[in-house]
């Protein structure tokens, strides 16, 4: 295969929170009509979340990779899901978003390994940074948050309607004090980046950072992939699933479909966790299907299409304890009519 048929592999990368689902989202509204293009979804927790935050559509297939770290666990389970959806879909374009606590360095061997050096493109990696994440000494002193950004070869400046000028400010002095520069540092409004960033870009640089300890550590444990199995839980008996590693904890959630919940409660009862808790849900609410996304205490909700089952997943820093996800006695399940 020559290198001109190789198919274009863009990396969206960064922490816990920032944008990066919103911003594939904005990239898909802007395919060219003539093309295919495949999405490969890594997250922490094992329910499959970020999968279900995409609408079905023909000519966009959305590959979800739930269960642990796409960068060190799920390396073997990404290669399959990789050739499987080349060979099936002959997409004319990959987006591979890993999970917010993914470290690139695995994820760049293995597609810059022999299995795809003739098959694939890597193009630059593109990292979101939500400027507000700067007011954390815990996140400015996190390995990943850190290599994220000094691997990426460009940057997406995220929820800007929710920063102020001053955290705008101090996150483009950040990334300016990063070496080598950047590429570009885009400011994306609603997590709109045009396009033509991704396409003009050639392939990534190697910029040389190892895997962190801890990475390395998850890298020769057994992977967690499959353990969330497909068919919905019997209703009135919601699957849990947990997960600890890399300093945070991931509980997910999941009801039969014939389960729906009091959209006004469900907010109120999410509303009352901690801050810090990171969280993505769909649900069959009394107001239809819904995605509800909750990062840094603010909760935004949004209309979906039919989804298989509601499902929910918080992710918590360990230093915090785990608040009770019991959502049955607050949220009123309301039976179909």
């Amino acid at each position: 295969m020559s290198a001109l048929t190789k198919v274009p592999v863009h990396i969206i990368t960064g922490f816990l929170g920032s944008g990066k689902t919103t911003l594939i989202h904005s990239l898909i509204e802007q395919k060219p009509v003539d093309e295919k293009w495949a999405i490969l979804v890594n997250e922490f927790g094992q329910i499959g979340i970020d999968q279900a935050m995409f609408d079905a559509r023909d000519d966009v297939v959305v590959k979800g990779l739930p269960g642990g770290c796409l960068c060190c666990q799920l390396a073997f389970v990404l290669q399959a899901a990789l050739v499987n959806l080349l060979a099936r879909s002959k997409p004319d374009r990959v987006i591979i978003e890993p999970s917010g606590l993914g470290h690139p360095a695995g994820l760049l061997d293995l597609l810059r390994g022999e299995a795809f050096n003739d098959v694939v493109d890597v193009r630059d990696i593109i990292a979101t940074l939500d400027p507000r994440r700067l007011d954390d000494a815990r996140a400015r002193q996190h390995d990943t948050f850190l290599d994220q950004l000094d691997m990426a070869d460009a940057v997406a400046l995220t929820m800007l309607d929710q920063s102020t000028s001053g955290q705008l400010a101090a996150a483009h002095a950040f990334v300016a004090e990063r070496w080598p520069p950047r590429k570009w540092v885009q400011e994306t409004l609603q997590g709109e980046l045009s396009l033509t960033l991704l396409t003009q870009s050639s392939s990534a640089a190697v910029r040389g950072q190892e895997m962190p300890g801890s990475h390395q550590q998850l890298a020769a444990m057994p992977s967690l992939a499959g353990s969330f199995f497909d068919f919905p839980p019997p209703p009135g008996k919601p699957q849990r699933e947990t997960g600890t590693s890399l300093g945070y904890t991931s509980t997910g959630l999941r009801w039969h479909p014939s389960e729906r919940f009091d959209l006004d409660s469900l907010a109120a009862h999410l509303g009352e966790l901690p801050r810090e808790a990171r969280i993505k849900g769909v649900f069959h609410t009394d107001n239809g299907w819904k995605r509800l996304n909750r990062a840094d205490g603010t909760l935004s909700i949004e209309s979906s299409a039919w989804r298989q089952d509601s499902r929910l997943e918080m992710i918590l820093p360990d230093t915090l304890p785990t608040p009770s996800l019991d959502l049955e006695p607050h949220l009123c399940a309301l039976p179909v009519s």
